[in-house]
């Protein structure tokens, strides 16, 4: 009886770091990814003009490290990449739009999420994001019409769901 309990408390020991030993490599994995992937599309976009996608990746990788204004400049690039007219434009539009708002670059970030809708009318994250930006502007009203479309065309979206509720809640007076 009096070994079993150091024996227990070994076992959970070795299972909880087992446990986060894989955490932090399935973590260096996804960074080594992530890292090759940028320093491959840099150095093809250095040597020639890329395609669509490729600016829209290396855009969306400087997203994520949080580097706006050099992700913007590559959206701007894929949007007038040599195959642009047979791509859809409207993801580019949406992380341009993104790129901006980071900024607090409303107005633009407003204009670009209107050129993905315009390009797909049923782009839901689009819809969202118009919705938060004009929230962040105190248009409430705009909002919540850009949340309910987005509810039009995906009824079971939480986000959308989530700030129409509390947007309506301050556009109807209480009646206490």
């Amino acid at each position: 009886m009096d070994e079993t309990l150091p024996q227990i408390y070994l076992i959970i020991l070795l299972v909880l770091l087992g446990v986060a030993a894989l955490a932090v490599i399935r973590q260096v994995f996804k960074t080594r990814k992530i890292e090759s992937t940028l320093s491959k599309l840099e150095r093809k976009l250095q040597k020639e003009r890329g395609s669509v996608q490729d600016y829209y990746e290396l855009g969306s990788i400087y997203l994520d490290k949080k580097l706006f204004a050099q992700a913007v400049i590559l959206f701007q690039k894929g949007l007038k990449a040599p195959d642009a007219s047979e791509t859809n434009l409207a993801p580019v539009h949406n992380a341009l739009g993104f790129a901006y708002f980071a900024q607090d670059q409303y107005d633009i970030a407003i204009r670009q999420y209107k050129e993905a809708l315009k390009l797909e009318p049923d782009y839901v994250t689009a819809l969202n994001n118009l919705g938060h930006v004009y929230e962040r502007k105190k248009l409430t009203a705009q909002a919540l019409e850009a949340y309910e479309a987005a509810l039009k065309y995906e009824p079971k979206n939480e986000t959308a769901k989530r700030r129409a509720e509390s947007l309506r809640k301050r556009l109807v007076p209480s009646t206490s």
